[in-house]
């Protein structure tokens, strides 16, 4: 009971924050419109004309990950170090709230908002944009691991973030620039195979990668695996990479979450 309260009132401080709610929740989708429009009357984009596709549906599964990173790991890691920095975790400290209550409310949130994101982002996709979902069940099956797997390592991942920064205020100069390197190393904004075998390689040891690899072959063309590396969706191994960070993930936690820091 603890923790649904706990989940209920992160939900609703979430949303009392304009910053978190225009940089989180709002973000992949004023990307989708922008990219959407800007890019109206180019030509379609695949790897041969009979199989490609517009911009819309091009972006569209680069920024259903890049909406789960955002709302767990970057919206967590400011908000628990910016807790961490005026006293917020200090004063829970002193109450009979559990850690783990704690952290199931920051999840929970994370997952409420996820979902109502994600089920925004794709009506506005579909209803405003034209673009068509899928309609076979193995690919909804797909859609629903990785979302679920994605958003428990993204906010066990932004909890252990959250203890770099050694005040608040610089929570987000330490944290954004981080996601959004991210973002363009991980296919999102970019084909992914455009970018140099260096670059593809570092950025394939961050969950983000495969969680964009994986959003591709749910909602793109299965022709589109063509345009991987390898020729392949990969899914077993974007499952294994993002496990392995949901693992270190949850050890990082468990040696580096306190109340207050060490060092205050």
């Amino acid at each position: 009971m603890i923790a649904l309260a706990r989940i209920h009132y992160e939900i609703r401080s979430y949303f009392r924050a304009p910053d978190s709610v225009f940089f989180t929740f709002l973000f992949p989708i004023v990307m989708l419109a922008l990219f959407s429009v800007a890019f109206s009357s180019a030509p379609d984009i695949g790897p041969d004309p009979a199989n490609s596709v517009d911009y819309a549906t091009y972006y569209l599964p680069g920024l259903v990950a890049t909406g789960i990173l955002l709302s767990g790991t970057q919206s967590l890691g400011v908000d628990i170090a910016g807790e961490r920095s005026d006293g917020t975790l200090k004063r829970l400290g002193g109450t009979p709230l559990p850690v783990l209550s704690y952290v199931v409310g920051k999840i929970g949130m994370v997952l409420v908002t996820t979902v109502l994101q994600t089920a925004i982002l794709l009506g506005v996709a579909h209803f405003v944009f034209g673009v068509d979902l899928p309609t076979e069940g193995g690919r909804w099956w797909t859609f629903a691991w990785i979302v679920l797997l994605g958003i428990a390592t993204s906010s066990v991942l932004g909890i252990a973030i959250s203890a770099l920064p050694r005040e608040g205020r610089r929570a987000t100069a330490t944290i954004v620039p981080v996601v959004l390197v991210l973002q363009f190393i991980s296919g999102v904004y970019l084909p992914f195979t455009q970018l140099p075998d260096w670059l593809q390689d570092v950025a394939g040891v961050f969950p983000l990668r495969w969680m964009a690899s994986g959003m591709r072959s749910v909602f793109l063309p299965s022709q589109f695996a063509s345009a991987e590396p390898g020729g392949a969706w990969h899914l077993g191994t974007g499952a294994i990479v993002m496990a392995a960070w949901l693992v270190l993930g949850v050890m990082v936690c468990l040696l580096t979450f306190r109340w207050n820091r060490k060092d205050a």
